[in-house]
């Protein structure tokens, strides 16, 4: 039996990974010492796992999930954008840079980007829209505005 582990082998998380992020996932503001406790992984362990995740990318940060309302947004927009060859990822970080934009999506199809925005109102969208076109790479746009939002989650279940 050979327990020399492949390079990519050695990249994947294992049980205890998940289960870690199992529990971040849940509230990431829990000690380590509750997450041992449920992990039934030394707290050592939990400390020793997540500061690799942490130095390593895998865990990229700990962000608020927060009420939009509060803070004045009302709209979400998903606008599809045609643009022009040899000038996508040039506008793609262009885009990506405005405080408004959420994600920026290189997509295969009839579209070559996506864009998710939140906006204060209407004429914050509209201000946003005339900027896209008024860049000299975007061809062609389609704006989606969402009436509902059903489930939208950045947490990656593992």
């Amino acid at each position: 039996m050979n327990n020399n582990k492949t390079k990519a082998e050695e990249n994947m998380a294992d049980d205890m990974d998940r289960k870690i992020i199992r529990a971040l996932n849940e509230n990431a503001r829990r000690s380590f010492r509750e997450i041992a406790r449920e992990t039934g992984a030394s707290v050592t362990s939990i400390i020793h796992r997540v500061k690799k995740f942490e130095r390593s990318g895998i865990i990229k940060g700990y962000i608020p999930v927060v009420d939009m309302d509060y803070f004045g947004i009302k709209m979400i927009a998903i606008i599809a954008l045609r643009i022009s060859q040899g000038k996508l990822l040039e506008t793609q970080r262009n885009i990506a840079e405005d405080s408004r934009v959420a994600a920026v999506y290189d997509i295969t199809g009839e579209w070559d980007s996506i864009v998710i925005g939140y906006f204060r109102d209407s004429p914050d969208l509209n201000d946003f829209i005339k900027n896209l076109l008024a860049s000299e790479y975007v061809d062609r746009s389609v704006t989606h505005i969402v009436l509902n939002v059903v489930k939208e989650e950045r947490r990656i279940k593992v």
